[in-house]
């Protein structure tokens, strides 16, 4: 599987568990202390992220990482 193709799986995913909260990028990067243009790219899955990243957007959006990562097929 291609690095750029699980970026955009998992900016995917995010972006749906997200959006399911009802909250907006910059809402949600404000509650997260991330920049809102950091998270956007990760969203569009212009970034590698880490998995202490992968921790932080989980539990902003009270998931476990390994649901965000079932969520997006990986």
């Amino acid at each position: 599987m291609q690095e750029q193709n699980i970026a955009l799986r998992l900016g995917a995913a995010i972006r749906t568990s997200r959006l399911a909260t009802g909250s907006s990028q910059e809402r949600f990067a404000d509650a997260i202390s991330m920049h809102r243009a950091y998270y956007s790219a990760i969203e569009r899955g212009e970034k590698n992220i880490t998995i202490v990243t992968l921790a932080r957007l989980a539990d902003g959006l009270g998931l476990r990482p390994s649901e965000l990562l079932a969520a997006a097929g990986l």
